[in-house]
């Protein structure tokens, strides 16, 4: 028996700070009731009105023992680990992600940032912005570079990590892989690991990328000894979530010269604290967690939730991107 409602009285409540989902589902004229709440507080004033919520950063876990007649969440991002799947479940609240609404742009952006950091753009800008034209450098260690020849460690090879591992490809990198189904992967890179290699792969590495999930097994994946084991030569480049990095550790071996440099999406506080000292290394370039953003992020959030509500009006039992 299908238990979830009936379109002709569905709703969605749309939540988000920036992200004009609502008006974006409109476009699509299917006739279901919507509205979006742009603050916590207005989100929270209305969680339950709608059977169908379409947010994330704005969740919280006690709205499910208040959940009026929401049935479905569908998370407007891939990462949802601040939803309690097993209370959910419990409260018959079904859960799925958006993963791979943003492949393209994120996989983009761990380029561009490579790309800027051998490039030195972020050096160019400051000298830009003091009006400095740089002269001809003779110290070999201090100029640009290039990318062939480097060899980069992408640690998550799912729809992202394998992406960039084929731009990586392109130009004509070293591409080693880390993910348990290696088999999965083994035509896109040039090596391919499980995890459990990766003590052993840190040093190898020009640049170590991470588009893993932050889990259990990924919480600070790349710490202190992670760290401590790369090249001093070797960057990091962090476009998967602030927690897979041990940032205390981050810092001090960016004060050391433990590691070249970073570019870093995503911290374990957000926004960055004005007093982290991230913000004053030279060699770091940051970006606010926007990684995956682009003109066509709402647009895919509405492909994903549409072809899921289809799945639920049907009666389905598994949805696109499923989590509960």
């Amino acid at each position: 028996m299908n238990d979830f409602t009936p379109k002709e009285t569905t709703s969605i409540h749309f939540a988000h700070s920036a992200y004009r989902l609502q008006e974006c589902f409109e476009a699509r004229d299917t006739g279901i009731s919507c509205f979006q709440t742009w603050s916590r507080e207005d989100t929270a004033a209305r969680m339950g009105e709608a059977s169908v919520a379409v947010m994330s950063a704005f969740w919280r876990n006690d709205f499910i023992e208040n959940a009026g007649a929401l049935k479905f969440v569908q998370v407007c991002a891939a990462g949802y680990d601040q939803f309690d799947q097993a209370a959910m479940s419990q409260n018959a609240i079904r859960l799925a992600n958006a993963s791979g609404v943003n492949v393209n742009a994120v996989s983009d952006h761990a380029m561009a940032l490579m790309l800027a950091l051998m490039r030195q753009l972020h050096y160019a800008r400051d000298h830009q912005r003091k009006n400095h034209w740089r002269g001809m450098i003779s110290d070999l260690s201090a100029r640009e570079d290039e990318l062939a020849g480097r060899t980069v460690l992408i640690v998550g090879m799912g729809a992202i990590g394998s992406r960039l591992a084929r731009l990586a490809r392109a130009f004509e990198m070293k591409v080693i892989g880390v993910r348990r189904n290696t088999a999965a992967i083994a035509d896109i890179v040039d090596e391919a690991h499980a995890p459990d290699a990766l003590a052993s792969l840190w040093g190898r590495a020009d640049f170590v990328v991470l588009t893993c999930p932050l889990t259990d097994e990924t919480a600070n994946i790349v710490d202190a000894a992670a760290l401590t084991a790369m090249d001093d030569t070797a960057h990091l480049i962090n476009v998967a979530r602030g927690g897979c990095v041990d940032e205390p550790a981050l810092i001090e071996a960016l004060k050391s010269g433990q590691i070249a440099g970073a570019g870093i999406d995503t911290t374990v506080e957000e926004p960055l604290s004005e007093s982290s000292p991230l913000w004053g290394f030279d060699n770091v370039i940051l970006t606010p967690h926007t990684a995956g953003e682009t003109r066509h992020y709402e647009e895919n959030v509405i492909d994903i939730l549409l072809e899921n509500l289809d799945r639920l009006w049907r009666g389905e039992a598994e949805l696109h991107n499923q989590i509960v």
